[in-house]
């Protein structure tokens, strides 16, 4: 292994990632997946904003805004992070939170199904174009 050594009780602390409209992406992670949103942050002299979204696990999710930020198209085959993975606990949540994304208008990819790995999942797109997988 390169680097030579390795660190114990390492967990990753939060997930962050820009959106353009950061209360619809709070109210999806609040409204659809069980986050709790925490206050806003915002630093005026720089127009950042942000929330922290916890979620019952100890993950975290930080949202975050600012006035000028690039938007490019969004491939879903290319390279870096691709979708942010929820576990529901059951496959009929799978089913059931499926369903009610594909009712309130959401895209499907996939599923739900069980994939060649052995997981049962559904991926949709979400806000502003970015891949949710839902899965036990």
């Amino acid at each position: 292994m390169k680097g030579g050594f390795i660190l114990l009780n390492m967990k990753i602390e939060h997930i962050a990632m820009y959106v353009n409209d950061l209360n619809a992406a709070r109210d999806f992670f609040v409204n659809y997946l069980g986050g709790v949103s925490g206050d806003c942050y915002h630093n005026r002299s720089t127009g950042f904003k942000s929330f922290f979204i916890s979620f019952d696990d100890g993950a975290r999710l930080e949202i975050m805004n600012k006035p000028s930020m690039e938007d490019p198209a969004k491939s879903f085959n290319r390279t870096g992070y691709i979708h942010i993975a929820f576990s529901v606990g059951s496959t009929e949540e799978v089913d059931r939170l499926t369903k009610q994304f594909r009712e309130d208008g959401f895209d499907v990819l996939s599923g739900p199904r069980t994939t060649g790995d052995g997981y049962y999942e559904s991926c949709i797109v979400g806000f502003e174009g970015s891949q949710i997988e839902i899965t036990v």
